[in-house]
C-alpha cells in the first residue's frame, strides 16, 4: 500500500493552462489507440462471450452467481474502510458478508437486504487515495480494463492483494474470488449490452463519451463537488453500466426494478 501511495505521488498535475471543468488527458493520443484497441477486443470477444453468456443462463442463476462473485469482494471493502477510518462502514459490511455467506448460501441468496441492513459501501484502495488527499492525476485508458485515472488505475493494483480470502482460502479455493469476479464482469457485459453498445459503437466520439461518462460517475461516488465535473457532450446516463462503476447490480432492490420495467 505505501508503494502504491508513493506511485501516485508521480501523477501528473494540471498546469496553469488547463481550462476548468474539461477532462486532464494529457495522455489522448495514447488513450484513443488503447480505446481502438478495447473496442476490438470487446466487438471480437468480450461483447459476443456476454451475450452468449446472457442468452445460455436463465436470469435467476446469472443473478445469483453476480451476487456471489459480490459477496467474495466484500472482504476487500472492509479493508479499505478501515484504512479510510470509516469503522461504521467496515461493520456493516462485515455483518452484510457475514449473514449473507452463512444465511445466503456463500453469497448466492441477499438475506442482508431482506432484512434491511445497511446496503454496501462498495469502496476501494482508488476511494481510499481520495480520502487520503491523493489527487486523481490524469485520465488514462487501460488495455481491457478501460476507462481509470492514474489514482484509481494504482488502486486497482492494490486491490488485487487487500481481499484477505485470497490468503486464507488455500489453493485452488483462492482462486474462487478471480473466477467468481471474471464470471460477474461477461455476465453485466451480456446484462447491459444494449446500454454498452450505445456508448461504444453509437456515439460520435465513443472515446469522449466513455472518459465523460467515467469521470462525472466518479466524481459522483466520490461525493465531489459536481462543479468540477466534466460535462458530458452526450449528456445520457445509460442507466447502470455508468451509474456507479463499483455498485452491486445484483441486490434485491435493482432486480425488482428491472422486473417492473
Amino acid at each position: 500500500m505505501l508503494i502504491g501511495t508513493l506511485l501516485v505521488t508521480g501523477c501528473a498535475s494540471p498546469g496553469p493552462d488547463h481550462q476548468p471543468g474539461t477532462p486532464f488527458d494529457p495522455y489522448e493520443e495514447r488513450n484513443r489507440q488503447i480505446h481502438a484497441f478495447n473496442k476490438s477486443i470487446d466487438r471480437n470477444v468480450y461483447r459476443p462471450a456476454g451475450k452468449g453468456y446472457s442468452d445460455f443462463l436463465p436470469d435467476d442463476p446469472e443473478t445469483a452467481l453476480g451476487r456471489f462473485a459480490f459477496n467474495l469482494a466484500i472482504p476487500s471493502d472492509i479493508v479499505n474502510n478501515i484504512l479510510q477510518l470509516n469503522m461504521r462502514g467496515a461493520f456493516q459490511d462485515t455483518g452484510r458478508f457475514l449473514v449473507n455467506s452463512t444465511i445466503g448460501l456463500g453469497g448466492f441468496f441477499d438475506p442482508a437486504t431482506e432484512l434491511n441492513m445497511a446496503q454496501p459501501t462498495n469502496t476501494n484502495f482508488g476511494e481510499t487515495l481520495h480520502v487520503w488527499g491523493v489527487q486523481q492525476g490524469a485520465y488514462v485508458e487501460l488495455p481491457f480494463l478501460g476507462p481509470s485515472t492514474e489514482r484509481d488505475t494504482v488502486g486497482m493494483v492494490v486491490d488485487v492483494f487487500t481481499n484477505p480470502l485470497t490468503y486464507l482460502l488455500a489453493y485452488p479455493n483462492n482462486l474462487y474470488v478471480t473466477g467468481a469476479a471474471l464470471s460477474a464482469n461477461v455476465a453485466r457485459r451480456g446484462r447491459y449490452a444494449d446500454a454498452i453498445d450505445s456508448i461504444l459503437y453509437e456515439s460520435a466520439d465513443s472515446y469522449a463519451a466513455s472518459r465523460s461518462l467515467y469521470l462525472q460517475n466518479r466524481s459522483f461516488t466520490l461525493g465531489q463537488d459536481g462543479d468540477d465535473t466534466y460535462l458530458d457532450p452526450y449528456d445520457d446516463p445509460y442507466g447502470d453500466p455508468y451509474g456507479d462503476p463499483y455498485a452491486d447490480p445484483y441486490s434485491d432492490s435493482e432486480v425488482s426494478e428491472e422486473t417492473d420495467e
